[in-house]
């Protein structure tokens, strides 16, 4: 009824007879159109329309995340959030707060006493060393609660050797310090205390209260003009913002707006550290020099270790996926032996060359793994620099050889990425973009490292972009399950450096996280922690023996 009424009144706008009969084969004719369509290629039509969409929402800024099963499993927002909140409680109950009133009732190294448990005049090689501290405050009172950050390590310098020990906390003011002793002749321990239990507190606190320790400062940029304005992951400001978002992984950065310019002229970046601290000045008093890596152990007598004739487990060769126990190694004669697996040496350029023999590798982080590129380069003759026309040191590294179709990559991590050099944000892109972006077969290798840059801003920043990472990897090994991961976790670094935003007890933390985010991947684990507390490098960039110790590692995973 109501179509003859729709007809009847079309019909009367044309009074012409002729008009009229023009007008229904126009419409009998679009009526068979939309019927041929609907019955003979209507899906294809539809998928150009809906592709024709899609480009159109996304820009540089927003970027859209279109996924399709089984490449990309769906893990919602929330799933994240709660993941990332059930890391921080089981974190804070590791750290609880410790009241602070003065330096005298904090953990003191002069004061504090170390037992030998089962003393023996010597030691046969692979036998363990215990030790049972007892933790007293600088007025000589037993400590009454654990949580100091203390660092063990036993070392022969004759052999140019070293291992770290393990301390186990027992809550109470006593901690277990436990080495194997893995190497012969005079071993001598030494046992820093980095922080008391009230330093650990303070710096816990103040690293989540987010005081903006670090002003990130953008670049704009167009034919006539360069400005500066204020950059960071959070912005305090009224100011108009450019928001550089990543609405899948929800990573964020922002920067002030500048007057005329568009957000897309933002080109470089640099940071400056702010005058400001989130610890009283009686804290600040616990991270002074003096008070800062402490060694606890300055009467103890070296042991004597002898071999013994013990006979050593037989271990398989190094693999990706391998569980790395702590210590996961020791050094002797600058040389670094894994405690885990059988190792090759690969100690001649034809060595690494045939190892390297049609690899794509892809190292992704911060400058200890641009320390490689450095290192290959030098090592590897028919490795040859590919210039990328950046500025600075930041800009992508590429190695190549052609004859053996060679690529080794080295990219930074996106924010946040603390430097006082100017670096180009054009290529920046975050890790878990990185690894999305490869393809992946059983010739390719990436290799990933994260810390240094995130230990002055609060835990969930890191938190979350491990948990991105993790979430790549995942989608990495749907595709490509033959693609080999490897995750080299960070070093120490510098002991009397900015406490606040610098410490190795942040570091620490950061290792723990890596290793329960990741624990179920098959991945391999370089553990430059480990490696760098035994050469007692304490260095951000450590010597290059240690690098090439790291890539020795390395080589062993992927041939």
């Amino acid at each position: 009824m109501m179509e003859k009424i729709f007809i009847h009144r079309i019909l009367t706008l044309f009074p012409n007879a002729i008009a009229r009969k023009l007008l229904l084969m126009l419409i009998f004719i679009l009526i068979f159109w939309v019927i041929y369509l609907a019955s003979k290629d209507h899906t294809k039509f539809l998928f150009s329309l809906e592709n024709h969409i899609t480009l159109n929402q996304g820009n540089i800024f927003k970027k859209s995340s279109h996924c399709e099963a089984p490449l990309c499993p769906a893990v919602s927002p929330k799933e994240t959030e709660l993941r990332i909140k059930d890391i921080m409680e089981k974190l804070d109950q590791q750290i609880p707060p410790r009241p602070f009133t003065h330096v005298n009732t904090t953990t003191s190294a002069t004061h504090s006493t170390a037992t030998i448990l089962n003393p023996q005049d010597t030691y046969c090689r692979g036998d363990q060393l215990d030790i049972l501290l007892e933790g007293r405050d600088h007025l000589g009172r037993r400590k009454q609660y654990g949580g100091d950050f203390l660092r063990a390590r036993i070392s022969s310098p004759g052999l140019m050797a070293g291992a770290s020990g393990k301390v186990t906390d027992f809550n109470n003011g006593t901690y277990l310090v436990s080495a194997s002793l893995c190497f012969g002749g005079q071993v001598s321990l030494s046992l820093l205390l980095i922080h008391p239990s009230e330093g650990v507190s303070a710096l816990w606190r103040a690293r989540n209260q987010g005081c903006d320790k670090i002003i990130f400062i953008g670049l704009f940029a167009n034919r006539t003009s360069n400005v500066f304005t204020e950059c960071g992951l959070t912005l305090n400001t009224n100011a108009e913002l450019c928001q550089y978002m990543d609405d899948r992984d929800h990573e964020a950065f922002y920067c002030v707006r500048p007057q005329h310019m568009p957000c897309e002229a933002l080109t470089h970046m640099t940071t400056r550290t702010r005058n400001i601290s989130c610890l009283s000045k009686e804290e600040w008093s616990l991270f002074h020099r003096s008070n800062v890596g402490v060694e606890m152990m300055k009467n103890f007598t070296p042991v004597e270790v002898v071999p013994c004739n013990k006979s050593e487990n037989i271990k398989k060769n190094c693999q990706i996926g391998m569980k790395t126990p702590f210590p996961s190694g020791y050094t002797l004669k600058k040389m670094w032996i894994t405690a885990f697996c059988k190792q090759i040496k690969f100690n001649e350029t034809k060595n690494i060359s045939d190892c390297l023999e049609r690899k794509l590798i892809y190292l992704m982080g911060d400058s200890t793994l641009r320390q490689w590129i450095y290192h290959l380069q030098k090592t590897v003759k028919t490795l040859k620099y590919f210039d990328h026309h950046g500025a600075g040191i930041f800009k992508t590294h590429v190695l190549l050889d052609i004859e053996r179709h060679i690529l080794i990559q080295w990219k930074k991590h996106g924010h946040p990425f603390v430097t006082k050099k100017l670096f180009s944000v054009k290529d920046e892109n975050y890790i878990p973009r990185e690894i999305d972006r490869v393809a992946g077969d059983k010739n390719t290798a990436i290799v990933i490292t994260l810390g240094q840059h995130f230990r002055p801003f609060p835990i969930n920043i890191f938190i979350r972009r491990a948990i991105n990472i993790q979430k790549a990897i995942e989608r990495l090994f749907l595709r490509s399950p033959e693609t080999k991961v490897i995750l080299k976790t960070e070093n120490t670094r510098e002991i009397h450096q900015n406490a606040e935003m610098f410490s190795d007890f942040h570091g620490y933390i950061q290792n723990l996280i890596i290793r329960d985010i990741f624990v179920d991947l098959n991945v391999g684990i370089i553990d430059a922690w480990d490696m760098t507390i035994a050469y007692c490098t304490n260095n951000a960039h450590p010597p290059d023996y240690v690098i090439q110790n790291q890539i020795d590692t390395f080589l062993n995973y992927i041939c």
